[in-house]
């Protein structure tokens, strides 16, 4: 869907990604991660975070998540805001898996999210972030229900289908949203 919407002139923050940064060794939560679930969440040598490591770690108990995720959440919560702070695109689109749960949509004009079946997303984590069958559905049992993200949606776009379908939907929802407020910012929640 983000990829779309760049295509029309909106900017896309993906916020894992900016978890990545704030993750990586000169990151706003490295520190802290580290301190939390040891040195043996680093890679040989030491210098950077095995995110294998810490993501078998955190998916396999919901404690060590919540844990991990009050380190991370509030450094990237402060660096999307800084990225949609400096933006000059007429829409901002911000990614995020955790996006309502987080607190990170929370001033944004819009929640759009995305949804598709269990069987579909359990193959796009296998095939894109080559997880193990068992890793995916660790995944998505650790998140939040979809129906809970989908009831506080302005949009639903349904992404099981074609991409041509996917696109329409889109096409539709930019124009009732972008169009009618170019200074909105459109954050989406990924399944």
């Amino acid at each position: 869907m983000a990829r779309i919407l760049v295509e029309w002139g909106a900017q896309h923050i993906d916020a894992d990604h900016v978890a990545h940064e704030v993750l990586a060794s000169q990151g706003a939560a490295y520190r802290a991660v580290v301190d939390a679930f040891g040195e043996r969440i680093l890679v040989p040598g030491g210098e950077a975070i095995d995110r294998r490591v810490l993501g078998a770690i955190v998916f396999a108990a919901p404690a060590a998540l919540a844990r991990l995720e009050a380190l991370v959440h509030p450094a990237v919560i402060a660096l999307v805001a800084q990225r949609i702070a400096a933006s000059q695109a007429p829409v901002v689109v911000v990614e995020a898996i955790k996006l309502l749960e987080s607190g990170l949509a929370a001033d944004y004009a819009a929640i759009w999210a995305t949804t598709c079946s269990p069987t579909i997303q359990r193959e796009r984590l296998m095939s894109i972030r080559k997880l193990s069958r068992a890793a995916a559905e660790q995944r998505i049992a650790a998140q939040s229900p979809q129906a809970e993200k989908l009831a506080q949606a302005d949009v639903v776009i349904q992404t099981g289908g074609s991409l041509a379908a996917t696109r329409a939907q889109v096409q539709e929802a930019w124009s009732r949203f972008a169009l009618a407020d170019q200074t909105s910012e459109v954050s989406g929640s990924t399944a």
